[in-house]
């Protein structure tokens, strides 16, 4: 597993990690049942606060991402399809967010959005 911490972000450092475990879990770089690091151990190993990986450890865990096993450890939870679904749903509906607004900003009317649109899906194929 591999977490970059970016000191210079405006994103909290938890956040970077639980953005990033979980990124590498819906890719699939990070497999079902696979153990993590400890939290403890990830903390060392990213110089942080054991409470910061802890809170990131907590975040997977309660969107189901992670599951602990008590004096085991912390692993990938099988996926969710239906949380899988909804990540995507989220993604998409941010980038229908950015298009309206870009499209806005260039006097764009909604036919000339869904004619670009068609388009691309008629590409896709």
């Amino acid at each position: 597993m591999n977490i970059v911490i970016d000191n210079k972000s405006g994103t909290p450092i938890y956040d970077q990690i639980y953005s990033q475990i979980k990124s590498q879990i819906i890719s699939g770089a990070l497999k079902q049942d696979e153990m993590l690091p400890s939290i403890r151990g990830l903390a060392k190993d990213l110089r942080i606060s054991f409470i910061t990986t802890k809170r990131a450890y907590e975040e997977l865990e309660k969107e189901g991402f992670i599951y602990t096993l008590p004096a085991r450890g912390c692993y990938v939870a099988p996926k969710n399809v239906e949380l899988l679904r909804e990540e995507n749903l989220k993604k998409i509906e941010e980038h229908i967010d950015e298009i309206v607004r870009l499209a806005a900003s260039c006097n764009l009317s909604k036919e000339d959005i869904l004619e670009m649109v068609n388009f691309s899906l008629e590409e896709q194929g």
